[in-house]
């Protein structure tokens, strides 16, 4: 399941360049449109689990390094995309109450929204290769 989700991420983030290149994509990616924001939150939230996992889960590095590498990058690009798609969702919930926080949210998505079409893309290939993972393992 968060394979499929970090997918459906990826290709919401990637957006504008798929239908820049491929146009008849875009029927298929208005139907994940008006999920954007809980998709993001959803990615968000999991990419935060999953990094702090990894943090607790250091010892995993010396046992099966590739599957510790592999679980963090899925938590990294989980938690970037998650953070742009979901930010109107997630400044509600958390960042709402502190105007400080609330700025430095904002000025982040805004840097972060620069490198979104390639997180999208990493979030992509993340999220195949996790289902992939998943199934041969």
């Amino acid at each position: 399941m968060g394979g499929i989700i970090t997918i459906c991420g990826g290709i919401l983030a990637a957006s504008a360049f798929i239908i820049a290149r491929k146009p008849n994509a875009k029927e298929l990616i208005d139907k994940l449109t008006p999920y954007e924001g809980w998709i993001g939150a959803l990615m968000f939230f999991w990419g935060v689990w999953e990094l702090i996992s990894c943090v607790s889960s250091m010892s995993l590095l010396s046992e099966a390094p590739l599957t510790w590498i592999f679980w963090t990058l899925s938590g990294v690009a989980d938690l970037l995309v998650g953070f742009i798609l979901g930010f109107k969702l997630i400044s509600k919930w958390v960042l709402s109450k502190n105007e400080t926080a609330m700025a430095k949210g904002q000025e982040l998505r805004l840097k972060l929204s620069k490198f979104q079409v390639p997180l999208g893309f990493f979030a992509i290939a993340m999220g195949v290769l996790y289902t992939v993972w998943v199934f041969v393992l």
